[in-house]
């Protein structure tokens, strides 16, 4: 195997392994020596991939986070061009669909959960690169389209605080898969799936007409 190669596939069982831990722990509780123990490498391999426990930090956002969140965006662009909504209840429905059916695993979801519990929790500069590159862009490109299908405009605020609310909705339902599970009983199947995106879509419906958004269906 090429030296480079051998350089990849350390690089990626650190990252791996660090983000696991960092899910799991946070940063502050994981030290440099449980990565390097746990990924089977020296503390050479980390300052030489990474240069530091910082670093290396930001690249399981910039490398594993990031990227998820574009898949789900991108599932739910593709949605759109399949389908383009009309009305509120089809891009709701369409933002529901990408989160609770799209492309991550479970194993996926849990690690993004909670990795960006901990951000909200202690802010680090790991959460202004969430911000900027997934939370406002998605945020903002689902509010011009949700304003699109409204009959009215509504003010800044009231917008922005049904999106927040929409995005709530979606994101609990779909990270939240564990506490769910234990409480109802239920498998997160394809039927239940489908029924929590039948309820999302007519929860939020529901709050668009409360605020003011009448004739949204």
């Amino acid at each position: 195997m090429k030296q480079v190669d051998k350089d990849s596939v350390t690089r990626e069982r650190i990252l791996d392994t660090a983000e696991g831990l960092f899910a799991e722990k946070g940063f502050h509780a994981v030290s440099v020596r449980q990565i390097t123990g746990k990924a089977d490498c020296n503390l050479s391999a980390i300052n030489y991939h990474f240069g530091n426990k910082e670093n290396l930090y930001l690249e399981v956002f910039r490398s594993r986070v990031v990227p998820r969140a574009q898949r789900i965006r991108g599932a739910f662009r593709k949605i759109l061009e399949e389908n383009p909504p009309k009305s509120p209840e089809g891009l709701i429905r369409a933002v529901a669909l990408s989160f609770i059916k799209g492309p991550l695993t479970d194993e996926e979801r849990r690690r993004h959960v909670q990795l960006i519990s901990k951000e909200m929790d202690k802010p680090s500069e790991a959460f202004e690169l969430v911000a900027d590159q997934m939370m406002r862009p998605f945020i903002a490109q689902f509010g011009r389209l949700l304003q699109g299908t409204l009959p009215k405009t509504l003010e800044k605020e009231r917008l922005m605080l049904l999106l927040f609310s929409i995005f709530s909705q979606v994101l609990y339902f779909t990270f939240a898969g564990p506490v769910i599970r234990r409480i109802t009983g239920r498998d997160y199947d394809e039927a239940f799936k489908n029924s929590l995106v039948d309820h999302i879509t007519a929860f939020c419906l529901n709050g668009i007409n409360g605020a003011g958004g009448e004739g949204a269906k």
